[in-house]
């Protein structure tokens, strides 16, 4: 069942398996807000269950590009498009979470940013790979994230 992410009272609804809850929930909610903020979305998440042609497409961007696979299970999902980017999200039972930013229009800006929740270690498989710049959210706590950049098509 979609649930449309409050940012203002920061609930842990479909979150409530991951060992850090709270902080991703925080972190869900900082998205939420800069969306709605900036482009007036509301940022609605799906049970990953639901989503499948989401999270595919996510893993298939993170096998082609890097040879990625997350071992944390995928809780939540989300895919829409605004202001010429497709954007998809995957939020993680560890606290982990991967967004896709896919600019539309060729030539346009292709990357996947990794955030990560107050409170969790960085993840077996990013710990080699990506060096992880901090940033403080009130809504969210320290929010550790990096990135890389798509060459690919998808």
């Amino acid at each position: 069942m979609p649930y449309t992410v409050d940012f203002k009272d920061v609930s842990t609804v479909g979150l409530e398996s991951s060992p850090v809850a709270e902080a991703l929930a925080g972190l869900r909610a900082n998205e939420a807000r800069y969306y709605k903020n900036k482009y007036d979305h509301a940022f609605t998440v799906t049970p990953a269950s639901e989503a499948q042609e989401t999270l595919d497409w996510v893993n298939r961007i993170l096998s082609e590009e890097r040879s990625l696979t997350i071992s944390s299970r995928p809780l939540e999902v989300t895919s829409f498009e605004v202001d010429g980017f497709r954007m998809a999200y995957v939020f993680y039972e560890s606290g982990l979470s991967i967004n896709v930013m896919y600019g539309i229009e060729d030539g346009a800006k292709r990357a996947v940013g990794f955030k990560l929740s107050d409170g969790m270690e960085v993840p077996e498989e990013l710990a080699s790979s990506f060096k992880f710049a901090r940033q403080k959210s009130r809504l969210a706590g320290t929010i550790r994230g990096s990135y890389f950049v798509i060459k690919g098509e998808y």
